[in-house]
């Protein structure tokens, strides 16, 4: 079989047959399962742009449609690199996002037609495309190792082994020269970890580990040395050499990186200046009379200089030359290209029509819902066990448990106005703590689970689940030696029913305010904006909790009811105290009355407490719902 006929056959069903082959060790297969041609006609993208208000005039924020891309048409064939360059802000990323099928829906209109071996994007091209993000979204504390495992064991196929999908895991490592730093941690910020060029790495074996014919990179050498930038394009350069379509964005390459790269695409604004084989560009430059002002120069600051407008003419304005750029390209170059791209359709065509459509033989996920769930619950546990259990959470937690314990040393049915005081500042505190633990969830988590989910990774669910399974010894530890520590020192009732049920209560407590966190990350996804509202509401909740105000007036009362503090309290008052039990009243405590009669307990009531767990049990669960359908739109993408 020849490559023209390799090139034309069916995405699915070639996927099918060779989803065996990627048991092979990383340096045995470096020619690619299936080879894409990846066409692109007239695409063109459009967003609609909010203008600012003016607060000069008074005017409303207006929406108005932007271009981003104007027509761009080509063809890049396996064995080939193209790369994309131009101006910050020219079109680059839109582009790539376009042609890797990562157009989120409701962000803009994508027209034109992008094809892989003459067919629309589909789950079986999703299957077989690497996309390497810019900025490397990594877990900070896992090791290089750990990394590429808990890729290779989600986004491999069942039909490959654990032991074999592990294995191949640590080829790669070593195929990418990362051999030694594979027990290093990837680290962040703050954290230290790999170097940039390490990293890079790691982000490109993720994508490699499932053998793509399509590879999509954006900015892959951006902020590194050269020498490393030199090895990135290197290690491209052999995955195209092996049949593998990939595509670049790329913004100043060296002239030794320029020469590498098979085609070359120049934006200006959105619009096409140049395409085409990267050796010719120059002359295609100077051919239509514009050549360098010097005879030495990197073919990448020439073609910059010109997109931006500046040309060896300082005469003439930037928008003019930007303008007289795209003429010369339809004048001079558009026919061809898309003489080129028309030039295989006969072929093509006669191919689909013989291969027969596969998909119905493929599942959606490469592995079950459970193998997800157990691998990303894992993979969590490692990742977070450095941010639940940092020894300033637990300090925090002992330190405040002490305090209390001491402030409210043995007190007693003598003091019954401080016992209430102490159950409310547990449902304070127990409120605010974990909601600002969870509330950092899914914001922290964007970028990683924008680019799992793009790439088919795993079910939404499975993810969620884990995350709250998970999250569950995390959130639960903490309070429970709280509230050991803080209950006997205070002298609450020392009968363990009551001690059991009043850490019930705190625990569901504990669920439910986390739960609130979880919603308000997913919903508004930034983290400042989604502490301000968490603060609010919680304050609010505190507030109508029934400690602080006992007579709230009826057009505000409603408030309450919404309040987890407000039935987390009645319970706590429950769980330890029944209507008809004495405590010392009068002068001196000669007298006895009541705790049903106290007027800090009277307006609680002891009624109405199985109306009150149903109403955190509904919290619980209604949090996590909205939690959950707010991260549906993340990863979601228009074309599957």
């Amino acid at each position: 079989m020849d490559n023209h006929q390799e090139v034309s056959m069916d995405v699915e069903a070639q996927i099918e047959k060779n989803d065996d082959s990627r048991t092979l060790p990383f340096s045995n297969f470096k020619k690619a399962n299936l080879p894409i041609t990846l066409k692109f006609e007239n695409v063109v993208y459009t967003v609609k742009v909010k203008e600012p208000k003016s607060w000069l005039c008074q005017t409303k924020g207006k929406t108005k449609e932007r271009t981003i891309l104007k027509g761009l048409t080509g063809i890049v064939k396996p064995g080939e690199i193209l790369a994309m360059l131009g101006p910050s802000g020219s079109g680059k990323t839109s582009f790539l996002t376009a042609l890797g099928g990562r157009v989120s829906e409701g962000k803009g209109k994508l027209t034109g037609n992008i094809s892989y071996n003459n067919k629309p994007f589909s789950k079986g091209v999703k299957r077989a495309t690497g996309f390497v993000t810019q900025d490397d979204a990594l877990y900070p504390h896992l090791t290089v190792t750990e990394t590429l495992v808990f890729t290779a064991l989600l986004r491999l196929p069942n039909s490959i082994k654990q032991r074999e999908k592990i294995k191949q895991a640590e080829a790669v490592v070593s195929e990418l020269g990362l051999d030694r730093c594979k027990d290093t941690i990837i680290g962040g910020p703050f954290l230290r970890g790999v170097s940039g060029g390490e990293r890079k790495r790691v982000s490109i074996g993720q994508e490699i580990l499932i053998n793509p014919s399509l590879l999509f990179l954006d900015e892959p050498t951006s902020g590194l040395d050269s020498t490393t930038a030199q090895r990135i394009v290197s290690i491209l350069w052999e995955l195209a050499h092996g049949g593998r379509t990939v595509i670049t964005t790329i913004h100043q390459p060296s002239s030794r990186l320029f020469y590498m790269f098979d085609k070359i695409l120049l934006l200006s604004e959105g619009n096409p200046v140049y395409f085409g084989l990267g050796s010719n560009a120059m002359d295609y430059f100077a051919s239509v009379g514009y050549s360098p002002s010097v005879e030495r120069i990197n073919p990448s600051d020439f073609l910059l200089d010109i997109a931006n407008g500046v040309g060896s003419d300082e005469s003439q304005r930037p928008e003019a030359l930007k303008a007289a750029l795209v003429a010369v390209y339809k004048t001079n170059l558009l026919n061809n290209v898309i003489n080129e791209v028309k030039g295989q359709d006969d072929h093509y065509n006669h191919s689909i029509e013989n291969s027969g459509d596969s998909s119905k033989h493929f599942g959606d996920w490469p592995t079950t819902w459970w193998q997800q769930f157990c691998v990303l619950s894992k993979r969590g546990l490692k990742q977070r066990r450095h941010d639940s259990f940092s020894g300033l959470k637990i300090g925090q937690v002992i330190f405040v448990s002490f305090l209390c314990g001491l402030l409210w040393f043995k007190t007693n049915l003598n003091h019954l106005q401080d016992q209430i005081g102490l159950l409310f500042f547990i449902s304070s505190f127990w409120a605010f703590f974990p909601l600002f633990q969870q509330i950092f969830t899914f914001p922290q988590e964007r970028k990683m689970l924008e680019k799992e989910r793009s790439s088919g990774m795993y079910r939404l669910s499975s993810y969620f689940m884990s995350r709250i399974v998970g999250d569950l010894p995390m959130e639960l530890i903490l309070p429970t030696i709280f509230l050991i520590i803080t209950y006997w020192m205070a002298g609450l009732n020392p009968n363990p029913v009551n001690f059991f049920l009043t850490l019930l209560v705190l625990l569901v407590h504990v669920l439910v305010s986390g739960g609130l966190g979880l919603a308000l990350g997913a919903l508004v996804m930034d983290q400042k904006s989604a502490t301000t509202l968490g603060s609010v509401i919680m304050l609010a909740f505190l507030l109508a909790g029934g400690y602080y105000v006992r007579h709230v007036p009826v057009f505000i009362s409603w408030i309450q009811y919404l309040s987890i503090g407000y039935y987390t309290y009645k319970l706590l008052i429950l769980g330890q105290y029944t209507e008809n039990q004495w405590y010392p009243c009068g002068e001196n405590g000669k007298l006895k009355c009541y705790v049903g009669d106290f007027e800090g307990i009277k307006h609680i009531g002891f009624h109405s407490g199985l109306s009150s767990a149903f109403a955190l049990a509904v919290m619980l669960v209604g949090y996590r719902i909205v939690a959950y359908i707010a991260l549906m739109r993340i990863g979601k993408t228009k074309s599957g």
